[in-house]
């Protein structure tokens, strides 16, 4: 690859990674939400796994138009990965803002509203998970907003490491040489 050619993947993956975050910083939207109302919380699923066919189609435009139809897995992968970590850097920028400037203890309230209600208790005992959920509500309580960010962080950039090998694969498409 050429260090024009690595540009190039550089400036589109940059592009396509901002796309991305905003799916993901939608489905955070409605995870918040969806807390509090089911609907939400569906929504913000199928904003969360239509993610890989998004990063997919998006790849898949990137080597129809740009690479003029023909892209290696390697430089498939690179894409997809970089496509991701971009993705990545946005959202936990804005986990960060939306914990450090706006929750205001929102998500855990809202957390101990739904867990204090008959049929949040009942689970709990159902599932016996008492201690554990005062455990985690406790932890949850203790954490910064950088806490949230950098490991959302390092979740997402996993994600994309691992789901890079996939959609390069199907993604990937020898250049055809036409003889005349």
């Amino acid at each position: 690859m050429t260090p024009e050619e690595y540009r190039q993947l550089k400036a589109f993956a940059r592009q396509d990674g901002a796309l991305l975050s905003l799916l993901w910083i939608g489905s955070f939207a409605c995870y918040i939400l969806g807390i509090a109302n089911p609907l939400w919380a569906m929504v913000s699923m199928i904003l969360i796994v239509a993610s890989p066919f998004f990063a997919a189609n998006r790849l898949r435009k990137f080597r129809d138009g740009a690479r003029e139809g023909s892209i290696s897995f390697l430089r498939g992968y690179a894409y997809t990965a970089m496509v991701f970590f971009y993705a990545a850097i946005l959202l936990a920028a804005a986990m960060y803002i939306y914990f450090d400037f706006i929750d205001n203890g929102y998500l855990l309230s809202t957390i101990n509203q739904v867990l204090s209600t008959k049929e949040g208790k009942k689970m709990i005992e159902l599932y016996g998970m008492t201690d554990q959920i005062k455990v985690s509500l406790k932890a949850l309580a203790e954490m910064r907003p950088i806490d949230y960010a950098v490991n959302m962080l390092s979740v997402n950039i996993t994600i994309g490491l691992v789901l890079g090998l996939p959609i390069a694969a199907v993604m990937k498409r020898e250049a055809v040489n036409s003889k005349l």
